[in-house]
Parts: C-alpha cells; structure tokens; sequence
C-alpha cells in the first residue's frame, strides 16, 4: 500500500486505543516493524489520562508502510488499534472526497472484515464500523485514497449479499447535504400516512376518501395479527406527486366520524427520529429561554413543607407563576422550585431567602441550573482546583530544588546539649545532710558543680521530679528505687555506701 504523503513523512495514526496502553507499550509493538523516531499517546491536560489516539513516527516510510499493512486491527489490551497514515492537511479529511456510506450490515462484520472486503477496491485511508455499547449498529464508513476507488466499490458492493444481508453503499453526505435532500423529498412524495381513523374505515373506505384527489396505487389500513381489529392508522400511495400533495392540504384536520384525522407524508424511521428530536429541542430552548433568570431551586427543606407553604413563604417578593416541592412516594425530597414572573423578583427573592431560617433550617436558594450546565461547571470547578493544586507542586518542587542547590553555603550550627553525670560509689560527692528543698546560694562567676545542679533541680515541686537529673544511684544500690531515696532528708553520708 502506497503512502498518501509525501516520502520525506513516516508518521501513523493510531487509535481506538485502551486508556491504559502507554508510549513504551506502542514503542516495543511498532519496533518490530523497523527502528521508531518516536512515540506519543495524546492525554488529556489536566487528568493526563489518554485519549485513545496515538502518533508512531518512522525513520524510514517504508517501515511505516511494513506496520500498517501488518498490524493494522492487531489487539493491544483486548482491543483491535486501527491505523492509518497522518494526514496533516485538515481540508483533504474533511472534504469527504473517496469516502464511502455503508448500512444495512450484519451485526457480526467487524472493522477487519469490512477493510477486507473493500482493500480490493484501492487503498484505504481509515475504515470503520459504527459501534454502540451493545456492538454494532450496522452501518459504517470507508475512506479511499481516491474518488476514483470509491467509485468503483459503489458500483461492485451495492446491492450485494454480505453474510447474508443485501447492504447499501452509497457516498457519504454532510448533515447539510442530507437535510437537503430530505427537504427535497418532503417537496415532492408519493405516499401519504393517515392517522385517527374509525375502527370501521377498511382497505375501500379509505379509498373511496382520497379518490377524489387523484389516480391511487394502493391504500392499505394496518390491523392487529392478534385482534384482527384495525390499528386505526393506514398509508395510501398516489401515482402523481402533486396528488398526494393536494390530499394532505385538504383532508389533513379534518372530522371523521368523531376523529380529527392527521394527513401527512410517509416518513421512514430515521426521518421521524430526525423531526422528534429537533422538535424537542425546539421545545427545550423555549423552556430554557422562557424560565432563564426566573426560576429557582430551593434546598434543605424540612419534610413538612409542601408546595402551599412555599408558595407562601416565597409570595412577599412577587408573582408566583408556580411552586412545587419534589417528592418521592409521598414524602419531601428536600427540595424543591419557585418561579416568578419576572428576573428582578427572582433576584430579591434569592438576596432575602438564602440562608434564612424556616423550621429550625438555613434554606439554600439560588437560580435553577440544567443537569448539563450544573456537570459543567462542577466539572470546571474540579479542573481549576487540580490545575491550582499542580502549580503549588510545582512551587514546592522549586523551592526544594533551590534550597538543595543552595545547600552547600549554609551553615547550620549544632545547639549545644547540657552534659550529664552519672556516677557510682567511687565518684560520688559528699553529700550534705539538708533538706532537699533548701538552695545554696551560688557566688557570681562560680560554676555551678554536680551537686549544686542537683539541689537547684530538686526546687521544683515533687509531682515534676525528673530522676534522670542529678545524682543517679547504681542499679545495685542498697537503698533501691532513687526516687525512694529522696523521700528520707537528710541525706546518708557517702561512708555508708
């Protein structure tokens, strides 16, 4: 397989990576393949954990080349990597020149089989199957190096049985492309859908209704396998487009036998999916705009508050549009939402309410968030509190590299300790025959003696003694434990030991 860039590049792209594959783990794959220049797996900034791609650089294109053709699909930590040659030029990837829609596949064509397949039709620069957590959702996509090669795959695999399953391949579309084409076919249709029919109403009835409005090929009500009674919903398919239209523009509305029906165009699945889910979001955008700086989430409620006394503790700062504590099984979530009709009753209401104290219990109030905009920016709050405490590393790490860099000039002195003297019966001073609380006055300038230090140590009230200062008796000692001895004033004479 030829590179798609120049000879002078040895780069690949590699993704579908596992989270946990590494540079080393890449560098040790690809190496057998010729000696690599680099390697880099692309990680996230702030968590550093990977991002699933990769990119391998070659000394020489032709050990590139040696490793796409031989380890493409190859399964590093349970799943298959696929590679491709990086291509730097933004435009030639996303001018979807070469690139090939295939649906209607079998569930069990992985991406191996699916490059197989069409590896006969040219060279290939990426290919995948579209997958879900439940494996594929049987479609996919394959990206020829040139138009010419995609050409000619439509014209051979369309139409053909793959693992018994007829798939269709056609050029890809843009959403813009595809939603003019849509807007096209709604334009210009053959089949109408009806709905809200009378269980009476069959197969002649409902001919005998759009008849008037041009020549039918077909109508067909739906009924039940298991009742035999009609669904109440059927299709009628005209031979002239501008039949079919008039039909809509006139029996759509209209009272059957009680019922309003609804007239309209046949949609497939994807279509209906399509106008849904734009519908709702639709809707969702009203909802947001409409409720934007007016409604507030209310917090720490105690169990006996229900929607009447939020209402009314709310009411003094203006007009309630609602008021609704969240519930579960008929008890208080502890939660709940006020509305108002206006942003600056909302804002008063948020200054005088927050942190005030309903049923022994400090409410939390402030504006409403969406599930999405609340992940966010916790999300965000999370990324800043990581990002500060990296650079305070950082700051510590500097620090301590200057401080050992610095090290070798700074002199830290050694704090001078007090020497002790432990004696036995052959060093032992005389010892004085007073009380042990009596001090000796000690003339300036003389240094203070063992004994001294002793009876000044002895000042402090008996609860503080600490043995290990002073005089210690041997181990041996005729009169045992020293703290004992301390307890007989005066003292033995050393003649007795």
């Amino acid at each position: 397989m030829s590179s798609p860039v120049s000879p002078a590049v040895a780069s690949l792209y590699v993704r579908d990576l596992h989270p946990d594959v590494t540079e080393d783990m890449l560098f040790k794959k690809f190496s057998t393949a010729g000696p690599v220049l680099s390697v880099r797996v692309c990680r996230d900034m702030i968590t550093r954990r990977s991002l699933g791609y990769a990119y391998v650089n070659f000394h020489q294109p032709a050990d590139a080349e040696r490793a796409l053709d031989t380890m493409n699909f190859d399964i590093i930590k349970g799943r298959p990597i696929r590679i491709t040659w990086y291509q730097r030029d933004p435009s030639l990837r996303k001018s979807g020149v070469g690139n090939v829609f295939i649906k209607k596949l079998d569930k069990s064509i992985d991406n191996k089989a699916l490059y197989d397949t069409f590896s006969a039709f040219g060279n290939i620069s990426s290919c995948k199957i579209v997958c879900d957590e439940h494996g594929s959702r049987g479609y996919g996509f394959v990206h020829f190096e040139t138009d010419e090669a995609a050409r000619i795959a439509i014209e051979k695999v369309n139409g053909m049985l793959l693992n018994g399953k007829k798939v269709f391949v056609g050029r890809f579309m843009s959403r813009r492309e595809r939603l003019e084409v849509l807007d096209l076919g709604m334009r210009k249709f053959n089949n109408v859908y009806v709905k809200n029919l009378s269980e009476e109403t069959d197969d002649e009835k409902l001919r005998e209704i759009f008849e008037p409005y041009g020549k039918i090929i077909s109508a067909k009500v739906m009924i039940d396998d298991s009742s035999r009674k009609s669904k109440q919903f059927g299709f009628v398919s005209f031979e002239n487009p501008e039949a079919a239209k008039k039909a809509v523009e006139a029996l759509n509305g209209n009272d059957n036998a009680g019922k309003i029906l609804y007239v309209g165009r046949a949609q497939t699945k994807i279509e209906r999916q399509a106008e849904l889910k734009e519908k709702f979001e639709r809707i969702r955008k009203e909802r947001i705009n409409r409720y934007q700086g007016v409604n507030l989430f209310v917090k720490n409620l105690d169990d006996n508050i229900d929607d009447k006394r939020l209402r009314k503790e709310f009411a003094q700062f203006g007009t309630i549009t609602s008021a609704k504590v969240m519930t579960e099984d008929g008890r208080s979530k502890g939660f709940g939402f006020v509305c108002f009709s206006s942003p600056e009753e909302a804002t008063k209401a948020i200054v005088e309410m927050n942190e005030k104290i309903i049923e022994a219990r400090p409410l939390y109030v402030a504006l409403a968030q969406r599930k999405e905009d609340r992940k966010a920016y916790l999300a965000l709050l999370n990324m800043q509190r990581i990002t500060s405490m990296r650079m305070q590393g950082q700051q510590i790490g500097q620090v301590g590299q200057m401080f050992q860099a610095g090290s070798a000039g700074y002199f830290v002195p050694t704090m001078p300790q007090a020497q002790r003297t432990y004696f036995t019966p052959n060093n032992m001073p005389a010892m004085r025959s007073h009380p042990r609380w009596q001090t000796t006055v000690r003339p300036t300038g003389q240094p203070e003696s063992g004994a001294t230090m002793t009876k000044l140590s002895k000042v402090r009230p008996k609860s503080q003694t600490n043995v290990n200062t002073g005089v210690r008796s041997p181990l041996n000692c005729k009169f045992g434990n020293p703290r004992k001895q301390y307890q007989r004033p005066p003292y033995p004479e050393v003649d007795e030991w």
